[in-house]
């Protein structure tokens, strides 16, 4: 997931820089430029374009009041990491003229860090907590390119869409929560457009690592508190079970290897886990027991394939009917066609999209669909669990 460079090899930066401002301004005004803009770069101008943004100038900000701020920060798991990432920032040798910025999902800046003198200049821009940064309100940039594309991204002077934020660069990789796949917001690292180093980039990408690395050994500390509290429980049940977190994740098994996830449970709610069946989860202090609901151990999928896809699972005598979006379809097609061989991130990335230029959000979706299905869909590779049989019913293409 590393964030591409702006600027080309072996080009001049202020020389590459005036560039972008010359590229800006013959093609909003409708000319040719002698430099064209990057693809990324030409499709975020559409967007932008197409919601009646200006680009001669900045646009009107949106943005929170402070106590939602505070909430939003209170709520946000990327609170356990800020001061980390603070620190990843103060071991580069030019500070004064970075700003860190973190976003929650919806673009909106939770958290700045940087010297009095790179605050007052982002302040002019409305570069400070509480604004709305997506491409809605300020166009290209960063922060809000980075959500519209689920990549990271790096942008330089013209290449933003306000000529407000020319004098700037800013370097942006959107975050996952491990354990679910699910977008938590984005790292931001800007500054004056012609302080952009190479290295920016690699230290974006070394924050993402770290904040992730971080939630998940958070997530570890988590499971060995709710095994060391509820262990005696599933010891106790004389029977196969579980002991799982709210995502999920097994903290205990016995009778069963279950691997490292289930389907996230539901009061009241059937749950299909390969080895055991249909299970009825049971709510504990911290967590939830599940054990088998009956007899059987086959899980049987028959998925529909439509605008709007049907998932029915039947064990024995239970089961369930549910919804699944066309992408989980997809990945569940082209899981069952793999077989047991199964899939590598690459390979389903160019089942889905046709490359392999998607691994992050291939793992994502991944992510969320085990946290719907659990343990049916099996991981390193991707592919279908022992014990699963899925049958499709064709319909309307799904995936793309």
């Amino acid at each position: 997931m590393s964030v591409f460079s702006s600027v080309p090899p072996g080009a001049d930066l202020p020389m590459h820089a005036r560039d972008l401002v010359r590229m800006h301004e013959a093609v909003i005004g409708g000319g040719r430029p002698r430099v064209s803009p990057r693809p990324l770069v030409s499709r975020s101008w559409s967007r932008a374009l197409s919601l009646g943004l200006a680009a001669d100038g900045v646009n009107t900000r949106g943005s929170v009041p402070l106590d939602e701020v505070a909430r939003r920060r209170r709520a946000s798991p990327l609170r356990h990491v800020v001061e980390d990432l603070g620190q990843v920032l103060g071991t580069t040798s030019d500070t004064a003229n970075m700003l860190l910025v973190v976003t929650d999902a919806e673009g909106v800046i939770l958290w700045r860090a940087g010297s009095p003198a790179v605050k007052r200049r982002a302040d002019t821009l409305g570069f400070t907590e509480g604004a709305d940064w997506t491409e809605t309100r300020v166009g290209t940039n960063a922060i809000g390119t980075a959500l519209a594309e689920a990549a990271p991204v790096e942008l330089l002077a013209g290449e933003h869409f306000e000529q407000g934020q020319h004098p700037w660069y800013c370097t942006a990789s959107p975050v996952h929560d491990p354990r679910t796949g699910e977008l938590l917001g984005v790292i931001d690292v800007s500054g004056p457009a012609l302080t952009l180093h190479p290295a920016i980039g690699a230290l974006v990408e070394t924050g993402r690592r770290l904040v992730e690395s971080e939630l998940w050994r958070h997530h570890q500390q988590g499971l060995d508190r709710l095994r060391r509290t509820a262990e005696p429980v599933v010891a106790g049940t004389g029977g196969p079970a579980l002991l799982v977190d709210d995502d999920g994740w097994v903290a205990h098994s016995a009778g069963i290897a279950p691997g490292a996830r289930i389907a996230a449970p539901v009061e009241g709610q059937i749950l299909a886990v390969p080895g055991l069946g249909a299970c009825l989860p049971e709510r504990l202090a911290e967590g939830w027991l599940v054990r088998p609901a009956d007899t059987a151990r086959r899980v049987r999928l028959d998925l529909e394939l439509g605008h709007a896809p049907m998932l029915r699972m039947r064990s024995g005598d239970v089961g369930w009917v549910r919804t699944v979006t066309p992408r989980h379809a997809g990945i569940l097609v082209h899981l069952r066609t793999a077989g047991p061989a199964g899939l590598s991130a690459e390979a389903l990335s160019r089942a889905l999209y046709g490359d392999a230029e998607h691994l992050v959000t291939v793992r994502a979706e991944v992510s969320r669909l085990r946290r719907l299905l659990g343990a049916i869909v099996d991981t390193r590779p991707y592919r279908l669990a022992a014990g699963v049989d899925l049958s499709v019913h064709k319909g309307l293409e799904v995936g793309r």
